[in-house]
């Protein structure tokens, strides 16, 4: 990678495939899935991520950004994926930054701040007693240019997993 951008580029890849493992086969109503009042439910939690990537979306466009709630969590997850597409899109084609936003002012900030919330819905799956498997991320198929819902699948599983539900088998 030769610059700032394409690392960033490559940071959403990373986000977009974290996404997709976290909610990769969860249960039907994880969307919905509350661990107590004022903690966040997935589909509130893939709103914000989009928010906060559209908030960092302004600095290219102007203007501001706050989505509506949509009605499932799938709509959520591809309205999620679309607005990275499009963050990403402005990375490549080299659009200006304005309001002296840099590329590093991204980075720790709204772009940091989605990826937490990816750890957070993996939390939330081992929450609801449906946990997604450990892998070594960096052996995982993450790409700059796949930035969408269709994500690879994990190419290096952890063999041990002490806590697995029972039953689980390593691919």
């Amino acid at each position: 990678m030769k610059t700032k951008r394409d690392l960033l580029r490559h940071f959403l890849g990373a986000l977009a495939y974290r996404t997709q493992k976290a909610l990769r086969d969860a249960p039907e109503d994880f969307g919905s899935f509350r661990v107590q009042a004022q903690v966040r439910t997935p589909e509130e939690l893939v709103r914000h991520m989009t928010s906060v990537l559209g908030y960092a979306r302004t600095f290219f466009v102007g203007g501001s950004y706050r989505p509506d709630a949509l009605l499932t969590l799938a709509d959520e997850v591809k309205r999620f994926h679309e607005m990275v597409e499009d963050v990403g899109k402005h990375l490549t084609t080299g659009s200006e930054l304005l309001s002296g936003m840099t590329e590093e002012h991204l980075l720790q900030g709204p772009f940091a701040d989605a990826m937490t919330h990816a750890g957070q819905l993996a939390m939330l799956r081992r929450m609801a007693a449906s946990p997604i498997a450990p892998e070594n991320f960096i052996r995982a198929s993450i790409s700059r240019d796949r930035l969408g819902e269709d994500q690879a699948l994990p190419v290096s599983p952890d063999e041990e997993w002490p806590e697995a539900p029972e039953g689980w088998k390593s691919k």
